[in-house]
Formats: structure tokens, sequence, C-alpha cells
């Protein structure tokens, strides 16, 4: 059995469990979550062994350096040794600033109260 050279961003992606099916994997090729060395990655754009591939999902970004190509979707195990993740660790929740709420009834916010929702989230 000959090695694989390269292999699809989208097909990669789904065999190495970052996406549930492969129609959701090249969905994020197209909506542009998916950055192979620092370029938005089209669905069928090749991976090779030590390219940068970053996946945002959830609110945050993944970054992972391909280690190996797979074109087939594999078990758990084999499939985090395709490649080495370089996320960084997500903040601490005290750090993570509060979205304030508005109690539940009390209408729209004013427009003071809604210039000052969005000073305070920075819009």
């Amino acid at each position: 059995m000959e090695p694989v050279l390269t292999a699809r961003v989208d097909s990669w992606t789904w065999g190495v469990r970052l996406f549930k099916t492969r129609s959701m994997a090249t969905a994020a090729c197209r909506a542009g979550h998916v950055r192979v060395n620092g370029d938005k990655a089209k669905a069928a754009q090749s991976l090779r062994i030590g390219d940068e591939v970053r996946v945002r999902t959830d609110g945050f970004d993944r970054v992972l350096i391909v280690s190996r190509l797979i074109v087939k979707r594999v078990g758990a195990i084999v499939a985090a040794e395709c490649f080495v993740d370089h996320t960084p660790p997500p903040p601490p929740r005290e750090e993570v600033a509060m979205v304030p709420t508005r109690d539940r009834g009390a209408g729209r916010p004013t427009k003071r109260e809604r210039r000052d929702i969005e000073e305070l989230r920075g819009y």
C-alpha cells in the first residue's frame, strides 16, 4: 500500500474527527472557518505533512499541525496520531467578561441602555 502524499482539507478534517460529517467539513471550508497556513482553504485544497490547519469551531480556533495524512475516517486513537495540537488553552472563566442580561419581561432597552450595552461590549 502506497503512503498518501496529499489529502483534501475537508476529507482530512472529517477523517481526524474535527467534524461529524464530511458535508459539515465542506460547509466549514466554504464559510471560511478552515485556514491552511494562514490562508482560507477551499474544500478541495491539498494538504501536506507539516501544514498548519486552523479550524474555528464553537467560537474558538483549534491549531493543528498535520503529522499524517488520511483520506478515510479512522478511530479516535489513530486520528489523534494524525496531528499535533497547538491550540492555546482557553482563558480562565473569571477573565471572560460577563455579558449583561436583562430581567425577563423588562421590555426593550431604552436608547441610553442600548448605548451603555454597546459600549460595554465594545461595538
